[in-house]
């Protein structure tokens, strides 16, 4: 027991990650009885194998959910990262669990629309909103995730692999569940959640990152401090075929300022060498800070 409470930490940082993380639970029951659990529109992961079973033997989803990620997270809690992580995998599911069975009282069976594309569209944006706040919650959504990391570890599979293995094989039984043509849907249902996913925990891709190589870097350092009032890092860079030292311009920027960019760097030096890159987020002065 002195340990599970050495293990807790009571912090205000702590308090919003673990509110994140009963949150999203929230939104991706939302989004099953929604959307994805009235169309018969299967997801992937314990959450689908859920649905299926729930479709023969009408046994709640949400402690179907729960009874089968006991058994993984058993399995894989010596690859969850100690007490810290397992306590919030641990709080993700017991959350998504309970508000999937909870919000039957409220969400009728027939749900919100019967187009197949709107669920499916709708369904994977909720899914992937609850599961991108989990993740900045620090958190994991049990299920595929402690399967993909055992798979891993142990097989040596890639962690993309097993998310990719695990989800088929759930898909492929709902297609034999329900119908191929849900099956197809619970496709495009696992693809939009990813792209919502990655988008809440990690950014939502606005920030560019630039490298520009030139001659000019002191009067392309300062017109970009001074016109778009950017930071400018120089980095020591060595040119592959002169030889000759060639410094190295690095500045993170918005996507709106893109073009200004551009056009700053080819009025300083038309033969400057530049490379913009998309950044998922952007940490300190200037941008969101890096302590919250």
């Amino acid at each position: 027991m002195q340990t599970w409470v050495r293990g807790l930490d009571f912090s205000w940082k702590t308090i919003q990650e673990h509110a994140f993380i009963i949150l999203g639970g929230l939104v991706q029951a939302f989004a099953m009885r929604l959307f994805l659990v009235p169309a018969q529109l299967v997801s992937g992961g314990v959450s689908g194998a859920a649905q299926i079973i729930n479709h023969f033997t009408q046994w709640p989803i949400g402690l179907m959910v729960f009874i089968g990620n006991v058994p993984l997270f058993i399995l894989g809690w010596r690859y969850l990262g100690g007490m810290r992580f397992a306590w919030r995998t641990a709080l993700a599911i017991v959350s998504f669990s309970f508000f999937t069975d909870f919000l039957v009282l409220f969400i009728p069976p027939e749900g919100v629309t019967q187009d197949l594309v709107l669920d499916s569209l709708y369904g994977g944006i909720l899914l992937g909103i609850g599961l991108g706040m989990v993740y900045r919650g620090q958190g994991t959504s049990g299920g595929s995730d402690i399967l993909g990391r055992i798979l891993n570890h142990r097989l040596g599979i890639s962690i993309s692999q097993a998310y990719l293995i695990t989800d088929t094989l759930v898909v492929l039984g709902g297609g034999l569940a329900f119908n191929w043509e849900r099956a197809l849907y619970g496709l495009l249902v696992i693809y939009v959640s990813g792209l919502a996913a990655e988008a809440v925990s990690e950014g939502s891709g606005v920030f560019r990152m630039a490298l520009i190589v030139t001659n000019q870097p002191e009067a392309i350092t300062q017109r970009i401090m001074t016109v778009l009032e950017r930071g400018v890092t120089i980095l020591p860079g060595t040119g592959g075929y002169t030889g000759a030292p060639r410094p190295v311009l690095y500045c993170v920027i918005t996507r709106s300022e893109v073009n200004q960019l551009k056009e700053l760097v080819r009025e300083v030096d038309p033969r400057a060498f530049m490379v913009i890159g998309q950044a998922h987020d952007a940490l300190g002065e200037g941008f969101r800070p890096l302590v919250q």
